[in-house]
């Protein structure tokens, strides 16, 4: 995780993050989903550092993976089937920010 003050922040962030997608995963108060997306920017951008890119790339990767095709699976479940969806909104924009970063990191070497 990233060093610093931001470190608390994102840490705190993702905590609350995977919280808020459990409980809007669950049914409660899906109109709040921009907020995930909201949290999710704040944990690409200060929580995952440069060392952590490709290992939370890959984790985001399989996590979108697995949502998009094993997520009906999961849909027959009452209340668990929303978990993943909110999980993904959460860790969508996450993984852009960090694929960005990583990109530009990779392209100044």
């Amino acid at each position: 995780m990233a060093k610093g003050r931001g470190n608390a922040i994102g840490g705190w962030a993702f905590l609350i993050g995977v919280v808020l997608a459990v409980i809007l995963g669950l049914g409660f108060g899906q109109d709040f989903a921009w907020v995930l997306v909201v949290i999710g920017l704040i944990i690409g951008f200060l929580n995952i550092a440069d060392e952590e890119a490709s290992q939370f790339l890959m984790s985001g990767t399989v996590l979108v993976v697995v949502s998009a095709l094993g997520g009906e699976v999961l849909s027959e479940l009452a209340y668990v089937g929303g978990i993943l969806p909110a999980l993904v909104t959460l860790f969508v924009p996450a993984t852009i920010v960090v694929a960005v970063r990583h990109v530009f990191s990779l392209a100044k070497h």
